[in-house]
């Protein structure tokens, strides 16, 4: 069955839970275990839950200018859903991590109470939330208080123009706002996240970095990836990791972080000797596919075993149709194992997932 707007392939599964129902040839062959372990030998432990397609930005690198046809709002999993399947991913498949993401998710105006619900399982996991930041001025406080715990906002560039260019938009100042709210909140180090552009924003490295410096933030720089609903990335055009680390060595002494990274997604180095840090994401030159601990759920309840996979196992039908908690989790659990080694996307027959990041989630 092909999941609505996009073309996506889904495993669509009805009735009873069977021997080991879900995505991938051997399922039936995955040790008896409860964790989400994969054919690897890979467990994940992170969740990353896209709370909404929506967004009120349009970047130029995620979505078109007149944004795109956003998912009805009854395919939406609702707050009771999602906080029955953060319950199952905790209590029964291990996981100890929660990121919210979107589109934009503080467009959903139930947040604090899907944060406060996660906060209060036990054992309770570490929740962060990934943000463009808009709003977040005016919801940082009662977002504390529900149980967050980290943040990151998205910032490309400090030049308001390029704002504008960028996100088509021009709510640079709210950003900012937003910064410094979460920072004066307590949820510090505040991670702000950067994707370089060539020819856009590619000479604000620097700037960047020294502008995170200042305010105590932590930058991290993003290579772009394959994940444009115009399917128009170019590798040439990307600026890479090693762009990006010359251009700030240019200004800076960077020393690699003495912490192991473990399955952390950005390699760390310390400015300057510290402790100012930056953080280099490289998923495509230098891909951590190795270590990966994520596991994914879109907004409308698919679980995704990799960000560029194009099989979703379909949750929210089977929850919405009676299954219990476990049939839930043994679906999530094959989905899982099913996880490729890597992405692949330096492969010749690589082919970019039909859904775009604003779809999936970050």
């Amino acid at each position: 069955m092909t999941a609505v707007h996009l073309g996506l392939p889904t495993t669509r599964v009805s009735g009873s839970a069977g021997a080991r129902p879900g995505p991938g040839a051997g399922a039936a062959s995955r040790p008896d275990t409860p964790a989400l372990l994969d054919r690897f030998g890979r467990v994940a432990t992170d969740l990353r839950i896209s709370l909404t397609d929506r967004c009120n930005l349009r970047c130029t690198y995620c979505m078109p200018a007149d944004g795109l046809d956003w998912l009805p709002r009854p395919e939406l999993l609702t707050t009771a859903e999602l906080a029955r399947l953060i319950r199952i991913a905790v209590h029964r498949l291990g996981v100890t991590e929660i990121r919210f993401t979107g589109g934009e998710p503080l467009l959903r105006r139930d947040l604090e109470d899907i944060i406060g619900a996660a906060a209060a399982l036990h054992p309770r996991p570490r929740l962060a939330l990934t943000t463009n930041g808009i709003g977040l001025d005016r919801r940082v406080t009662g977002l504390v208080r529900a149980g967050l715990d980290r943040i990151n906002v998205s910032l490309d560039t400090l030049r308001p123009e390029r704002f504008r260019a960028i996100a088509r938009r021009d709510r640079l100042d709210d950003v900012l706002a937003g910064l410094a709210a979460a920072s004066a909140a307590g949820l510090t180090p505040v991670k702000v996240n950067a994707v370089l552009l060539r020819g856009v924003n590619d000479d604000e490295a620097v700037d960047l970095l020294d502008f995170c410096l200042a305010h105590g933030y932590q930058p991290r720089f993003i290579e772009q990836m394959p994940l444009d609903p115009q399917h128009g990335w170019d590798r040439e055009n990307m600026v890479t990791a090693d762009e990006i680390l010359a251009a700030l060595r240019a200004a800076h002494e960077l020393t690699p972080h003495p912490a192991e990274r473990g399955s952390a997604p950005a390699e760390r180095w310390l400015v300057d000797g510290g402790p100012g840090m930056v953080g280099v994401i490289a998923s495509v030159t230098r891909p951590f596919c190795a270590t990966c601990d994520r596991t994914r759920l879109t907004a409308d309840g698919q679980v995704r075993n990799c960000l560029f996979a194009r099989t979703e196992t379909d949750l929210r039908d089977v929850l919405r149709g009676g299954a219990d908690d476990e049939e839930l989790a043994e679906l999530w659990r094959a989905a899982m194992w099913a996880k490729a080694a890597g992405h692949g996307i330096d492969n010749a027959d690589f082919v970019q997932p039909e859904r775009p990041m604003s779809a999936i989630g970050g």
